[in-house]
């Protein structure tokens, strides 16, 4: 099936099938991912005690794994969570916000790849390559400079990981170790708002909740916020609060027509 094709069957079947997206994620953007989540047309819960964790993702269609402002107490819960939804063949997605920067984050995001089996991992070059063994520079949760270019930060992760690598930049880039996707959709006012890469990771979830393949999945989710992004740009301007409202809106309102006629991603 067409790459485009497969993007619209899965968005269609997201909101007819409404799947429930467990998210593990940090208190910056829990508000944030879980409207992207709701707008796009899944449903979303955010739920991190270790109590409830393994029942919470049993009854979920993907998990994603976001350790943005983590604690130890956290990862355990993640790991825990992480390893029911192998248990059931539920996707898990990783967002390893920060990897690079602290030996917290690099190390938590380490562990639960090396427990976990992880479908896709969305982060951008700098936290990419920094748990691929490049060399990299991330400065708190921005990706300040990595020694290799994306497509070889995501190609060696994939490789060398077995899960999906998105890499988030100017010019988002998907692979699986054998394929790769150049996805050349989005808007610079996606960075003026903060939580956006999140929304990514939570709407590749959504997209994995539907479609057996991680690397569609992967593409999809990227494709869908960055078309809503030039989207939400079109009408709000250069004003970051107009933005972020006139995102969801974006959102809500993406179709397959849209899709096809604003796509612009090129496989290799």
């Amino acid at each position: 099936m067409d790459q485009l094709e497969a993007i619209c069957r899965d968005l269609e079947r997201i909101r007819q099938d409404r799947p429930l997206i467990h998210n593990i994620t940090n208190f910056v953007v829990m508000n944030e991912t879980a409207n992207a989540i709701l707008c796009l047309g899944a449903l979303p819960i955010m739920s991190h005690a270790i109590e409830e964790v393994e029942e919470m993702v049993g009854i979920a269609s993907a998990l994603v794994l976001n350790v943005g402002t983590l604690t130890p107490d956290w990862v355990d819960a993640m790991e825990r969570a992480g390893k029911r939804a192998n248990e059931l063949d539920i996707p898990v997605i990783l967002d390893p916000v920060g990897a690079g920067a602290t030996r917290l984050r690099t190390e938590s995001s380490r562990r639960l790849l090396n427990e976990v089996r992880i479908s896709v991992v969305r982060g951008n070059a700098g936290e990419i390559a920094a748990l691929a063994g490049i060399d990299s520079e991330v400065r708190g949760v921005e990706s300040i400079g990595a020694s290799a270019s994306a497509e070889e930060i995501a190609a060696r992760f994939a490789s060398t990981r077995g899960s999906v690598a998105a890499v988030t930049g100017e010019v988002d880039v998907v692979s699986d170790g054998k394929q790769t996707a150049k996805i050349h959709n989005g808007h610079a006012m996606l960075g003026k708002v903060v939580g956006t890469g999140c929304m990514s990771t939570a709407i590749v979830g959504c997209f994995a909740a539907v479609e057996s393949d991680p690397f569609t999945a992967a593409v999809g989710g990227l494709v869908a916020l960055g078309i809503a992004g030039e989207m939400a740009a079109d009408t709000s301007g250069e004003r970051p609060g107009t933005f972020h409202a006139h995102l969801y809106d974006s959102l809500y309102a993406l179709d397959c027509a849209r899709i096809r006629k604003l796509a612009r991603v090129a496989l290799a």
